[in-house]
């Protein structure tokens, strides 16, 4: 692909859209930069190049319009002269020089055409480069972001984890089994403080018992009264 078909493509292409198509944006993106960078390299070293075409087509211009003039006095001074034959092949000259002239000045428009399309392309391709680059850390982090969350997806959905909660249930069911039998071993059995506890029920049983007697008595006592 020839240096201006392809500058063209790029200039005229929708970053976006290359993007969406791509398989790998991260890796699309960095190659869009670099075949702009290329590109824009390759396209100054033509722009120089036709810059030192035209000023040489320039030199050769300044010749052939000196030419021009020169034939022009020759014709003058030999008519002056009364050389009305030399002032013909003077002449002759003078239309060849101008031919020349003509089609040199030709190529120096040509040429600034060609320059001034690259410059307004190369603007183009600047704008998009600059855009590309701008854009570069945010396309690259929410390839990386999406692609973290496709794996996490993917690994929830493969019932990697729910295979994971099963055996997390299993494990919690046998540490409950454990635990009972445990309980199981100390059931019927007084601990230290079971007694302390007994023996302080067995007090306020005491008390209230003979709190009780003493009132049954008042009221029999009151009853004879």
């Amino acid at each position: 692909m020839g240096i201006f078909t392809r500058f063209t493509d790029i200039v005229n292409s929708n970053i976006n859209a290359l993007l969406d198509k791509a398989e790998d944006p991260e890796k699309m993106v960095r190659l869009i930069i670099q075949e702009m960078e290329d590109t824009l390299v390759e396209v100054r070293s033509t722009s120089a190049r036709l810059i030192a075409e035209k000023k040489d087509t320039e030199r050769q211009l300044g010749r052939f319009e000196k030419e021009v003039a020169e034939w022009e006095n020759k014709a003058e001074l030999a008519l002056s002269k009364d050389r009305e034959d030399l002032a013909r092949l003077a002449l002759i000259e003078k239309q060849k020089a101008a031919a020349d002239a003509a089609s040199l000045q030709a190529d120096i428009t040509r040429i600034d055409e060609h320059l001034t399309r690259l410059n307004e392309e190369v603007g183009q391709l600047q704008e998009k480069l600059a855009d590309a680059k701008a854009r570069q850390k945010t396309i690259i982090m929410r390839q990386r972001a999406a692609s973290s969350r496709l794996e996490v997806k993917k690994r929830i959905d493969s019932g990697k984890i729910d295979d994971a909660m099963l055996r997390f249930e299993r494990f919690e069911s046998k540490i409950d089994d454990l635990e009972s039998q445990v309980e199981a071993y100390d059931m019927g059995k007084k601990t230290l403080r079971d007694e302390f506890a007994e023996l302080e029920t067995d007090d306020k049983i005491s008390d209230e018992l003979a709190a009780l007697k003493a009132r049954v008595n008042k009221d029999k006592t009151d009853n004879k009264a």
